[in-house]
């Protein structure tokens, strides 16, 4: 053997550096395998959390201050002022409370018996099925700013078609959305036209999705349709119903633009559609109160925040 040749045993074993190195990186292969959908998801959950939460932050400092003309002057800390007076505001406020949770629970059940309806008819398969599939689906693809002003002209008390309809059956024509009594009714009806389709997509894939083995079971004992559906397919689809409910409960409580495009600001001249989103609207954008007008909208955010609680606590129930 040379005397210049390392040893055996130092050839055999490679360096401590190195094999370190590659023990860190397999923990962290490892450690990343095991919380790869946290990791996949962070990027966006960490953006879209940076989006709710400065908006948030600032509307509550905003609320918390006397803010006007400008987001740019010089405010002073008020405190709860802002909540104060808006909650002793029975002409405005209130009001507006009522009429958003009005407009959103008519809305909702509306919308939810004639998605289910709709659905049922849809499950089983028929000749043109696609076709009237498509049909169903057309509102949902027009914005609703546009099926405010489309439904606006079909409800003008003078050239509108729905009044003209009328006057040949002899009914007298109607205000509808110039109408205090009627106003409200109109726009629940316009999102019920647009939002139905979107429920009857919730309900068929949920509907797809249930087994057939129950309702055949109950056929053959000789339940009929009606018993079949109260007894076994509402209550299997209890929860995808509260999906529903969720989703669109959100929405309604945060329409805006079909009520704005329709009645303009205040929600018409006697406020006859104002809810919470178009009473905050008409402080920040047209009396410039953002102090007041963010107050406004935590206390919103309050109460759309509860009603997704309760909605969810629901849900856990009919799952168990």
């Amino acid at each position: 053997m040379s005397v210049l040749s390392p040893p055996r045993n130092a050839q055999s074993q490679p360096p401590s550096g190195r094999n370190s190195t590659r023990s860190a990186r397999e923990n962290f292969s490892a450690w990343a395998n095991r919380h790869r959908k946290w990791l996949f998801a962070a990027p966006a959950m960490i953006f879209v959390g940076v989006l709710i939460v400065f908006p948030l932050a600032w509307t509550l400092y905003l609320s918390l201050t006397d803010s006007q003309g400008s987001v740019r002057a010089a405010a002073e800390f008020v405190g709860l002022e802002n909540y104060v007076t808006v909650l002793s505001d029975v002409e405005r406020f209130w009001p507006a409370v009522g009429r958003t949770l009005s407009f959103t629970g008519v809305a909702l059940v509306c919308e939810v018996v004639l998605g289910m309806c709709i659905a049922l008819l849809l499950w089983r398969p028929f000749r043109g099925e696609k076709w009237v599939r498509v049909a169903i689906l057309l509102p949902l693809v027009a914005t609703p700013v546009a099926v405010g002003m489309m439904w606006r002209l079909i409800f003008d008390p003078n050239i509108g078609f729905v009044n003209q309809l009328l006057g040949m059956v002899g009914i007298p024509p109607q205000p509808w959305l110039s109408g205090q009594d009627t106003a409200l009714g109109t726009t629940i009806f316009m999102d019920v036209w647009q939002w139905t389709p979107m429920v009857v997509l919730i309900l068929l894939a949920g509907l797809t999705s249930l087994s057939e083995e129950p309702d055949e079971a109950a056929r053959m004992d000789g339940a009929n349709a009606f018993q079949r559906f109260f007894l076994i397919t509402l209550p299997l689809m209890m929860p995808t119903v509260i999906v529903a409910i969720l989703l669109r409960g959100i929405d309604a409580l945060k329409t805006f633009d079909i009520l704005y495009a329709t009645k303009g600001k205040g929600g018409g001249s006697f406020h006859e559609v104002e809810t919470l989103n178009v009473y905050a609207y008409g402080l920040s954008f047209d009396y410039n109160q953002y102090g007041l007008s963010s107050a406004v909208l935590i206390l919103f955010f309050m109460i759309i925040i509860g009603s997704m609680w309760l909605l969810t606590m629901r849900k856990k129930a009919v799952s168990k």
